[in-house]
């Protein structure tokens, strides 16, 4: 019973991961606080960056949210910042209102597009926040990246 109820409360609040400034992001660090099998699906998101889709990851330790962050950019052009995270990988990308109707125009999960559609605005940008935790999820992810790369 308690099992369930710990499983069930770590999905309401997840823990962000990587806030130790002094511990540099590497794959062991990496592997050992995502576990066997997240570690997988963040090894074939690194590898599907950097070989498919020419992405640079580039990780830093940000003292506002006292936590490591992957930047992730197309030449100079910032694509998406990922986040890890107990359960999942997040992925944030920013859109604006010209660039949002590409979005609802790809051939990607719908409830991803309602919730893009339904996201607060932060200013100007609208967020859209992927949480993965499976490869089945990185085909939307590469299509929306995509399109980052191609809108300007």
């Amino acid at each position: 019973m308690y099992k369930n109820f710990k499983k069930k409360m770590s999905t309401v609040n997840p823990t962000m991961l990587l806030r130790d400034e002094t511990v540099l992001p590497t794959n062991e660090v990496i592997k050992k606080v995502l576990g066997e099998e997240l570690f997988g699906v963040y090894s074939g998101l690194i590898t599907s960056f950097t070989s498919e889709l020419d992405l640079e990851p580039q990780w830093r330790y940000y003292n506002d949210g006292k936590a490591w962050l992957c930047k992730v950019v197309y030449r100079k052009k910032t694509i998406l910042w990922l986040s890890l995270w107990q359960d999942c990988i997040k992925t944030s990308f920013y859109f604006t209102e010209k660039t949002l109707p590409g979005i609802m125009n790809l051939d990607i999960h719908p409830s991803i597009k309602e919730q893009t559609g339904n996201a607060a605005h932060i200013g100007k940008l609208i967020p859209l926040i992927l949480d993965i935790s499976r490869s089945e999820q990185l085909n939307n992810l590469k299509k929306i990246i995509q399109y980052k790369k191609e809108s300007k």
